[in-house]
């Protein structure tokens, strides 16, 4: 075991007369547990996951005909512009971070709780009144201007719905702050004494990563929308071109902050990654200080390439060159980690559990949505498919391959630690099934549609791309029943699942050294740190009765 319960120097401590683990009812209640808000944010999130998906799957039954069939075109674009917008803001990025970063920072690092407590309950409140707004929106006619929310659209179309949208994203955008001001904190003042800076769990590196640009980055794109909320409605020309607005500005500001976005939900999902990949492999990380620091690289890189998303914005040659440039640099460290894992999966002693398998499937999806990035990084080629059904399939892969496959890994492999329970392995399969089906079956086929030159962002289309969208279609309702199987098995696996033993993959970071699920300050005595949160098969005697009782799934 990588680490021990030994006591510290600290005298010992009193026992607690408050209840050892949470109730039901604390969930829906103004908790300061950081293990009590991570899964608020979860449950939250899937509920937005669900929402959201539901309006992809009417917009793929819209598309398999080439006419309007059932949905108004209007509502096709309300549909299209809160789907994007829950998915990113409301499902991955509150999952990802706020959910596994809240559950497993403090664990990870040996703290009872997180910096601030109260901030962060703070921080999580503020996302139900987001995705409030947001679907309020849909009684004023839903915003149709798309998640990018360019102008001149945004200012003509439904302003009042528009508005809501855009105090929606500044809602969880606040939230994103106060969360990232949190983690730094917390990661960087509360690690217990015994932990060095390479003995800290990769994923708590990546959500430092995550935090910086979070608080380098957000700011910007709160500046833009509020800036567009007074266009809309106190009669300001910012980006109002008819006033002497420039529109060019508006797009600056967006990508500023919304191509580092993609960052902001990946790295999280790395650490996860880079967690869940050793201990079901049971082989050391391979490179820990390389994906530790290519963690913080993409963090400085990723603030350096938004303006690849704006090549055919009347962008000047050189721009052009450096952005291309940049862009491809920062597949650099990208790739550093995709090599660190399958290095780590060389000669491993893999266990095939739903968790992994998650993990492997985002392998592979994430290399087909990172080589389209390279493509689209080109301006060249950037230029000739350009709002072209291949930049939906690129960033599909990337977002929805990358970060919910990593999400779902990330749940498997914490359920027996946040419940208590073990979740049922068959069930987790045929969840895998059809998710990793699904997913190539919907977006692997819209590469095709974008070099044939069929345009996003429409509801209708030339009736030769029909049976291509027919095959995206199906692929769409695959995915819908993939998550049949994972809920049922989450609510029947929480509620009369096998218990779970504190540590059942035998890992070695410190959130396995208490109790499933933790109890309510996370330890009775704080841990001490003795040996690196991936040694596994080093020379001690503890790490070798781990291996020996590793179970075999």
């Amino acid at each position: 075991m990588t680490q021990t319960y030994l006591p510290t120097d600290a005298p010992p401590e009193q026992p607690q007369p408050t209840p050892k683990v949470w109730k039901w009812y604390d969930y829906f209640t103004f908790n300061t547990d950081h293990k009590v808000i991570g899964i608020q944010y979860l449950v939250t999130a899937f509920v937005f996951y669900l929402i959201g998906g539901l309006m992809a799957v009417a917009m793929r039954l819209e598309l398999s005909t080439p006419n309007p069939d059932w949905l108004d075109p209007n509502l096709y674009n309300a549909f299209m512009t809160n789907h994007g917008t829950i998915m990113i803001f409301l499902w991955i990025v509150p999952s990802a971070i706020g959910g596994f970063g809240n559950f497993l920072i403090p664990l990870m690092v040996g703290a009872r709780d997180m910096a601030f407590p109260k901030l962060n309950a703070i921080a999580f409140w503020l996302n139900p009144p987001a995705g409030a707004l947001l679907l309020l929106s849909f009684i004023f006619g839903g915003a149709q201007a798309g998640w990018t929310a360019y102008p001149p659209l945004s200012l003509i179309t439904a302003p009042i719905a528009q508005t809501l949208w855009i105090l929606s994203i500044v809602l969880v955008g606040t939230s994103s702050i106060l969360g990232s001001v949190n983690f730094v904190i917390t990661i960087l003042m509360m690690k217990v004494p015994s932990m060095k800076w390479s003995q800290l769990p990769l994923f708590c590196w990546a959500i430092l990563a995550t935090s910086v640009l979070a608080l380098l980055s957000t700011p910007v794109l709160a500046a833009g929308l509020v800036l567009l909320l007074f266009d809309i409605n106190f009669g300001t020309s910012f980006f109002k071109p008819d006033a002497g607005g420039n529109v060019v500005i508006y797009q600056h500001l967006f990508w500023f902050y919304s191509h580092p976005a993609v960052y902001l939900m990946i790295l999280p999902i790395f650490g996860i990654m880079s967690e869940v990949i050793p201990v079901h492999a049971r082989k050391p990380i391979f490179g820990y200080k390389a994906i530790a620091y290519s963690s913080l690289a993409i963090c400085i890189v990723g603030l350096f390439v938004w303006v690849h998303h704006m090549f055919t914005s009347g962008t000047p040659p050189w721009m052009r060159i450096f952005f291309t440039i940049s862009t491809l640099i920062v597949a650099v460290p990208t790739g550093v980690k995709i090599f660190g894992w399958v290095a780590t999966l060389w000669g491993g002693k893999i266990r095939f559990t739903s968790a992994m398998l998650f993990a492997i499937g985002l392998l592979s999806m994430f290399v087909v949505g990172g080589l389209g990035g390279v493509t689209l990084g080109t301006a060249p080629f950037d230029l000739h498919v350009h709002d072209t059904y291949y930049v939906v399939g690129h960033f599909h892969y990337v977002l929805f391959g990358g970060s919910v496959f990593g999400i779902y890994a990330g749940i498997y492999h914490w359920f027996p630690k946040i419940t208590g329970r073990m979740m049922n392995e068959p069930l987790g399969r045929v969840h895998f099934a059809l998710t990793f089906v699904g997913t190539h079956l919907t977006f692997l086929p819209m590469h095709q549609l974008g070099l044939q030159g069929m345009p996003r962002r429409v509801a209708m289309y030339d009736p030769q791309f029909t049976a291509i969208n027919q095959l995206c279609t199906i692929g769409a309702f695959v995915l819908a029943a993939s998550v049949i199987p994972f809920a049922i098995n989450v609510i029947w696996s929480w509620i009369s699942g096998v218990k779970a033993s504190d540590n059942p993959w035998n890992a070695l970071t410190l959130e396995w050294t208490t109790s499933s699920p933790p109890l309510i300050e996370n330890w009775e005595v704080l841990p001490v740190v003795t040996h690196g949160p991936y040694e596994y098969g080093k020379d001690n005697e503890t790490l070798k009765g781990l291996e020996e009782a590793a179970p075999a799934i």
